[in-house]
């Protein structure tokens, strides 16, 4: 009974919404994995894949295409991904067509000295494969969660990186100004 009515659902959606309008209601629930398989538009493919997490697959769709938005957000994706001087290339195109875009400008500045910082330090020395003691939760900030830590087996990285990137709220401008942030202060420390 319920497998029929998950059919009849569809159908009649089916009927009434256009691809786009069922993509996006599942945009909208935050199921962008079955949001990107269902929108004809391109743009919104892509972008429902980079909600995903999947930088890769979105940065091919909007490889696809040749306007300002999908300029930048193929850098973005570009920039998640460590290829910092296509992201860069990327943000220009984006520039060209949109000159005065202050978070293009942003994000390719900061693509920039993220490119010049790999090649003084021989590499990207911000992924290293050291897990975290433990992940904490703010639970008085808007969006913690109250969930309980296990101290005694370690969360595999693919799925504590998973949950991060679902909890990401941020420009990569933001994400990237902090992460410098963070190394500038232990590189401090530890001298």
């Amino acid at each position: 009974m319920k497998t029929f009515l998950a059919i009849a659902t569809l159908t009649w959606s089916g009927l009434w919404f256009t691809p786009d309008q069922q993509g996006q209601r599942l945009f909208d629930k935050k199921e962008y994995i079955a949001a990107a398989d269902t929108f004809s538009d391109t743009m919104w493919k892509g972008v429902a894949l980079y909600r995903a997490g999947e930088f890769k697959k979105a940065q091919a769709v909007f490889s696809r295409l040749d306007s300002a938005e999908a300029h930048y957000n193929r850098g973005n994706c570009l920039v998640f991904l460590g290829q910092y001087q296509d992201a860069v290339a990327s943000y220009d195109r984006a520039l060209s067509r949109r000159p005065d875009w202050q978070a293009a400008t942003e994000n390719r500045n900061l693509a920039a000295i993220r490119a010049e910082r790999m090649k003084s330090e021989g590499g990207d020395m911000g992924d290293q494969q050291i897990g975290a003691d433990k992940i904490v939760f703010d639970k008085k900030k808007e969006g913690g969660q109250d969930t309980e830590t296990n101290d005694d087996k370690p969360a595999d990285n693919n799925s504590t990186q998973a949950l991060w990137l679902r909890r990401i709220q941020t420009e990569p401008a933001d994400f990237l100004r902090n992460k410098f942030a963070y190394q500038a202060q232990f590189g401090e420390e530890a001298k």
